[in-house]
């Protein structure tokens, strides 16, 4: 096929690959424009837009695809589809109805479920078993459209960083599957009665309540690691909390029960697996005792 890919950060580019390696004609990669990071504040392109200048293919940053020059630049392209995967803009009607086929959105879980901005977080966040990766043909509504293919895969025990690694391969597998079997796929509606939405992660979350469940402690940092990072304050100095288990222990919330750092919580308790203190790498639970023991009684807050 003739198509236009959108897609910015790293979670796009297996899609991107896949797409290029099934031999399908990529006539421009659409990404968001280049942002200033680093020391230097340079002005940097996203993985994709990298990405796509390896593989020799033409990249355009329209700063919006509301701008009517930029939409006439899209439609000239006459592709036989758009492919989208998490490109960083609500695209309007024009650009969604432009291509001969439309455009198809890989989308992080199993829809109508999680709907939005972060839906692999707000799955490991809500005790989900399972979730995985949907392929969408694009409406307007925000997730809304028709279902295409699905796939799914276990949450247990994976972080938010695990599951994305994951599902941004299963996404680009399940595209070229799609796009492959197009005449052969029955569209399924969208039960909006099933729908949830899932917002964006504020930082202002990642602070661990511990008064809150052992269950669903364990669960915000599994949903919040690598980024933000669920944290605790511990004498003054803020700890990132990136991995952890449930374990036997019982005591007052956020007490430290013993020098093996088992935290007391709401019910239940915990103990690390992975932490990461302030400007520090991430450490395994022995190396950080090594260097910051703890002794029953501490308190965290």
């Amino acid at each position: 096929m003739r198509l236009i890919f959108m897609g910015t950060p790293d979670f796009a580019v297996p899609t991107l690959d896949a797409l290029h390696d099934a031999g399908h004609e990529i006539c421009a990669v659409y990404s968001q424009p280049p942002a200033r990071a680093g020391r230097g504040k340079q002005l940097r392109p996203s993985p994709v837009h990298a990405r796509a200048e390896e593989l020799g293919l033409e990249v355009r940053t329209p700063d919006s695809m509301r701008d009517e020059a930029a939409q006439a630049d899209f439609l000239a392209l006459e592709a036989d589809a758009a492919v989208v995967v998490a490109y960083g803009q609500i695209l309007p009607l024009p650009i969604i109805n432009g291509p001969r086929l439309g455009c198809f959105n890989v989308h992080g879980s199993l829809l109508p479920r999680w709907r939005g901005a972060a839906p692999i977080q707000r799955a490991i966040e809500a005790g989900d078993a399972v979730t995985g990766i949907t392929i969408m043909q694009m409406e307007t509504g925000l997730d809304t459209g028709p279902m295409l293919l699905k796939g799914e895969t276990p949450t247990a025990g994976k972080t938010a960083g695990d599951l994305h690694d994951e599902l941004m391969v299963m996404g680009a597998s399940l595209m070229v599957e799609t796009l492959a079997s197009l005449d052969a796929i029955t569209p399924e509606t969208q039960d909006d009665a099933l729908a949830t939405y899932a917002a964006k992660i504020d930082k202002a979350e990642a602070k661990i309540d511990w008064s809150k469940s052992a269950e669903a402690i364990e669960r915000q940092v599994r949903a919040f690691s690598p980024f933000p990072g669920a944290w605790f304050d511990l004498a003054g100095e803020r700890v990132k909390l990136l991995r952890a288990e449930i374990v036997a222990g019982d005591g007052a919330a956020g007490i430290v029960l013993d020098d093996r750092f088992t935290v007391a919580c709401g019910t239940g308790a915990i103990r690390p697996i992975q932490l990461q203190r302030a400007g520090k790498p991430a450490m395994a639970l022995e190396d950080y005792l090594r260097g910051r023991p703890v002794k029953a009684g501490e308190a965290l807050a």
